[in-house]
């Protein structure tokens, strides 16, 4: 199925709303299969596709028939059946610690969903708009979803999300009932101009190959030091991983001192999150990676 329609609506939680009620009424069955340490958003629905208790205790009773798999293992794909609705997965897992598929993962998983009729949407809120190179993650998989949900860069900086699928499935959300999905400010005018404007930017300029070089420069600068022990990741949507959650602890907070903003990742506690603008220049991340370092340094 074709991806050629999207509804744009105000975030990137609310897009996966959509995109899970799409797949209920395309399938007219109930069951979501979700990946185990995912994150989609903290709405009713994409909360529930979590698996971390500690975030969903104070809200429960949460949306039922929502099961976990492991991401990247393919014994777990039999847990898929023809009872399932759709299987929902980040195209790179963000908070499990930026893990890319890997073994052709993401073609088996759409293989076995189209041979029990389940549909597989792609959680592209993070890797999407040429954050990997690429204008969606999934490119680089040889894998095309039924689904794909975009949000975050789709903006240039505005709030935005989007979930796109085919005609077909999409026409769908008109009937039985009338407007099955409503948003009353999802694509006003002045976002959907902002996005029509990124996305002219990021496919009719360099970004994307400049994402490639600018991966390769950070790797090249972090690896040499002792204390980052990988750096995981594509494009600009990296993660250095240090040997320990302290290490990390002192240098996300350090550096903001520092004047330059990392990040953790909610379930990799050694993970330094780097996940700047596409636009940001080589010059400011040999700076911000000798910041990384200067503060490395002071450990050793």
């Amino acid at each position: 199925t074709p991806l050629e329609q999207t509804y744009l609506v105000n975030s990137g939680t609310e897009a996966i709303e959509g995109a899970l009620k799409l797949a209920r009424r395309v399938t007219r069955r109930s069951q979501i299969i979700a990946m185990k340490n995912a994150y989609h958003g903290n709405t009713m629905g994409s909360l529930s596709l979590m698996d971390y208790e500690e975030r969903k205790a104070p809200f429960r009773p949460l949306i039922p028939d929502i099961h976990h798999i492991n991401f990247n293992s393919e014994t777990d794909l039999d847990f898929i059946t023809n009872k399932t609705a759709a299987v929902i997965a980040e195209t790179i897992q963000g908070g499990a610690g930026f893990i890319e598929p890997t073994n052709n993962y993401l073609t088996k998983l759409k293989a076995k969903c189209e041979s029990v009729g389940a549909l597989l949407i792609l959680d592209e809120i993070q890797p999407g708009i040429g954050r990997t190179g690429k204008l969606f993650g999934f490119k680089n998989y040889n894998v095309i979803p039924d689904i794909v949900v975009t949000g975050k860069g789709l903006g240039g900086g505005l709030p935005i999300g989007a979930f796109t699928a085919s005609k077909a499935h999409m026409s769908l959300l008109q009937d039985n009932p009338k407007m099955g999905h409503i948003t009353t400010f999802g694509g006003n005018p002045l976002i959907a101009a902002s996005a029509l404007a990124t996305l002219k930017e990021v496919v009719n300029s360099n970004l994307m190959q400049e994402a490639l070089e600018k991966e390769k420069l950070v790797k090249d600068l972090l690896l040499q030091h002792p204390l980052i022990k990988e750096v995981r990741g594509r494009g600009l949507m990296l993660a250095a991983i240090t040997e320990s959650a302290d290490v990390t602890n002192h240098v996300v907070l350090e550096a903001q001192k520092r004047g330059l903003i990392l990040f953790w990742l909610l379930f990799e506690p050694k993970a330094i999150r780097i996940t700047p603008p596409l636009t940001i220049s080589k010059a400011e991340l040999k700076k911000g990676c000798g910041i990384i370092i200067d503060i490395l340094n002071t450990l050793l």
